[in-house]
């Protein structure tokens, strides 16, 4: 299995903050475009840790691909932004633009999950060039509200545990209904991508402030609050490319109409529904797996 190093990279803006990602370098062979891996909300880049060398090293699509899983600023090893409200899709698909850059990479495949399909739909916005294939891992242009109410509600909220047993609990609490046949195990290390070691226990590894923008805005008596951006346009940009949407059986983020209305949008993408899981599927599944093996032996 390929190992990787630690990429670090400055954030675009005068505060330049210090940016991180996982760098898997491709095995040895007919190594070709590189694939960017961008994680859901309160995620970081041990999402990708099964993933990304499997893809680094041939086995999934054929031949070998450079993989960077990236901490989004506020995740991981990335450093936390001091102006909270700049955590949004924009912000973040001009960091992935400047990682591009520091790196030389001038096209790539995006795998996007969840937050991180939003952020790639910003991204082929913004340069289009840049995004030679997309994975749309249960996201779409729209956000279920049902999904959306449930993942606001402990966003940025203190996770009461102790120890590691208690964070493998806390996973099972906050997502047994995605993964109603994770076992103990599964659990544990779902714990360990989602904490890190703090001073007197696991304590969550994002800053807590990503939940400032998801808050209500004040508004005055009798104003309406504003409607959500349209990124249905990204969203046919983005289809003009090759591209794969995967949905979790019983997500609600990604709901049975939204995914239908894509689908109708864009005959030609592909698509796999990924059964028995909820929001959203973690990549290692056996039908997300051949699906998106066979979106990358598509691309050069």
């Amino acid at each position: 299995m390929a190992s990787w190093v630690d990429r670090w990279w400055q954030a675009p803006g005068p505060d330049a903050l210090r940016l991180h990602a996982r760098d898997y370098p491709a095995a040895p062979g007919d190594a070709r475009l590189p694939v960017v891996c961008i994680h859901g909300l309160t995620r970081n880049a041990r999402d990708f840790e099964d993933l990304a060398p499997r893809i680094a090293s041939g086995g999934l699509g054929g031949a070998p691909r450079r993989v960077l899983a990236v901490d989004v600023r506020g995740r991981g090893q990335s450093a936390y932004d001091p102006q909270p409200q700049r955590y949004l899709p924009a912000t973040y698909a001009g960091d992935i633009l400047a990682l591009l850059d520091q790196a030389g990479i001038g096209r790539a495949v995006f795998v996007g999950t969840s937050m991180g399909g939003l952020i790639t739909l910003v991204v082929s916005a913004l340069r289009p060039a840049a995004v030679a294939a997309a994975v749309l891992n249960d996201i779409g242009p729209e956000i279920g509200a049902a999904g959306l109410a449930r993942i606001a509600a402990y966003t940025g909220k203190a996770a009461p545990v102790t120890d590691w047993t208690s964070a493998a609990g806390y996973a099972r609490t906050v997502n047994a209904a995605a993964f109603p046949h994770y076992d103990q195990a599964q659990w544990e290390v779902f714990a360990r991508r989602l904490f890190k070691d703090g001073p007197s226990g696991p304590v969550l590894d994002y800053d807590p402030d990503i939940a400032v923008p998801m808050r209500p805005p004040a508004l005055q008596p009798g104003e309406a609050a504003p409607p959500p951006p349209d990124l249905w346009p990204l969203f046919h940009g983005l289809a003009a490319r090759p591209l794969l949407t995967l949905r979790g059986e019983t997500s609600d983020i990604l709901t049975p109409d939204i995914a239908q209305r894509m689908r109708e949008a864009a005959p030609q993408m592909a698509y796999a529904q990924i059964e028995g899981v909820g929001h959203a599927p973690m990549l290692d599944e056996p039908q997300a797996l051949a699906a998106l093996g066979d979106l990358l032996a598509s691309v050069a």
